[in-house]
């Protein structure tokens, strides 16, 4: 077989499962820019390889690219210990199309990627293989270096670890919508106890600036104190802030312009038509593919 040919069908292969090892990626990221970068070490390895060899192209792709989103999830860790204030996902915009993938869209939030940055690396990854995608524990083993016992009781830790800190119920996106637009209608009209009635009691709000951007550097608990937050910040502005719909990992959010310009984006986490969690990313490296990307089909 010539190179050019091996190449064209190393090529197609990879675009054929590029959303799906985007996806695995990213959710063991919370970066999509990391992301990107793995695939790009991906296909780097997955040319030298010999397809006449490969019984499972997928799940040979999923392997590297498990492996290498490892090695860099544990360069992030690092990195993330000498971040500036709360570390959240970067936002990713996402089609329609997700949304309706009830579990994928779960799996992609931003209150279930937090919990994800609870875990180990390798609990993270067997987390992501077995539950969201249903890899096999062999598969599963292959790319962790793990034996398929040890994988069956890290999944079987991990699930119970996530499912005790996971939203208790799944809240379709015209609820989650809903909810935001009560929010907005409050907040822009200064109004604190609309705030007060759409924010549960025990609301969590996370403002991730990154050092860059004013925001708090603890999470800010108490739907009094978040609501009083809000109205007083944009009280205190002086320059004209917006609020858009858009859909942000799967989920109904609000992208804010400050002056016009792109200033973060806020996505809720709804439970029983309330707020329980806002997360506000103001970071301006975690916003540069916003404006300029159409929204991503995750797999």
């Amino acid at each position: 077989m010539s190179d050019d040919h091996a190449i064209d069908r190393a090529t197609g292969t990879f675009v054929a499962h590029r959303n799906l090892l985007f996806t695995v990626a990213y959710e063991m990221l919370g970066s999509a820019a990391d992301a990107e970068d793995v695939l790009q070490e991906t296909w780097l390895r997955w040319v030298e390889v010999d397809l006449e060899e490969v019984r499972d192209q997928r799940a040979y792709l999923v392997r590297i690219t498990t492996r290498q989103a490892l090695n860099r999830l544990r360069t992030m860790s690092r990195r993330k210990e000498s971040y500036v204030g709360p570390w959240l996902p970067e936002p990713l915009l996402t089609a329609p199309d997700v949304a309706q993938d009830v579990e994928l869209a779960e799996s992609v939030s931003m209150a279930v990627m937090l919990v994800l940055e609870t875990l180990s690396p390798t609990e993270r990854a067997v987390f992501v293989l077995r539950e969201v995608f249903d890899v096999g524990y062999d598969e599963i083993a292959a790319a962790v270096d793990k034996t398929p016992a040890a994988v069956r009781q890290i999944a079987h830790r991990a699930r119970r670890h996530v499912d005790a800190r996971r939203p208790r119920e799944v809240v379709s996106q015209s609820q989650t919508r809903a909810a935001l637009e009560s929010f907005l209608r409050a907040l822009e009209g200064g109004d604190l106890q609309g705030l007060l009635n759409v924010l549960a009691p025990e609301v969590v709000y996370m403002g991730d600036g990154g050092g860059v951007k004013h925001a708090a550097l603890r999470p800010i608990v108490g739907a009094d104190k978040v609501a009083r937050l809000l109205v007083g910040g944009l009280g205190k502005s002086t320059v004209p802030i917006t609020f858009g719909p858009t859909l942000v990992n799967g989920s109904p959010a609000l992208v804010v312009h400050m002056d016009g310009e792109l200033d973060g984006i806020m996505a809720a986490r709804v439970e029983a038509r309330r707020i329980t969690g806002l997360y506000v990313v103001r970071n301006p490296e975690k916003l540069s593919r916003i404006e300029s990307e159409t929204p991503l089909a995750l797999r």
